[in-house]
């Protein structure tokens, strides 16, 4: 799946964190990066937040800890990576406005506009993360993170 067409992006966006809703759930995959767990809590005031793992040959490779937060024009998501041990990664989190919301479908793009993150809840069972980086170098490089609902 390719990420969605980014040229819709709405500047006049009103959304709070409730309408992110759909994100909600205990998801899990795997790929080449490993086994991946994220667990988005339901919006609860004014933000939601996720814990994510990634284990590779039975090792946490890093972490992530994310927020969404209202903001005066619409939600930001705030994402840090931390290395094992807890150790941050970054000095502060990297910020992404939402910049578009159809249903179950969230775009949420840095201000830089280097990275785009898509949300695409496409089932009950199922969450697509589409994540879009520009290289150094200019290159953009789509990263797809298929997330199933998991088991308990």
């Amino acid at each position: 799946m390719t990420a969605p067409d980014f040229a819709y992006a709405q500047s006049d966006l009103k959304a709070t964190v409730a309408d992110l809703a759909f994100i909600s759930g205990n998801w899990v995959t795997s790929m080449k990066w490993g086994d991946m767990e994220e667990n988005w809590s339901a919006p609860v005031g004014n933000s939601m937040m996720c814990s994510y793992r990634c284990i590779k040959d039975g090792k946490v490779t890093f972490y992530e800890f994310i927020v969404i937060e209202n903001s005066e024009t619409a939600p930001v998501m705030k994402l840090h990576h931390f290395a094992p041990g807890n150790v941050a990664w970054e000095d502060k989190p990297y910020e992404y406005p939402l910049v578009s919301l159809q249903k179950n479908i969230a775009i949420f793009e840095s201000s830089d506009k280097k990275e785009q993150m898509s949300f695409i809840r496409d089932s009950d069972e199922t969450l697509k993360v589409i994540l879009v980086q520009e290289d150094k170098q200019g290159v953009k490089q789509t990263h797809n993170f298929d997330f199933k609902l998991a088991k308990k």
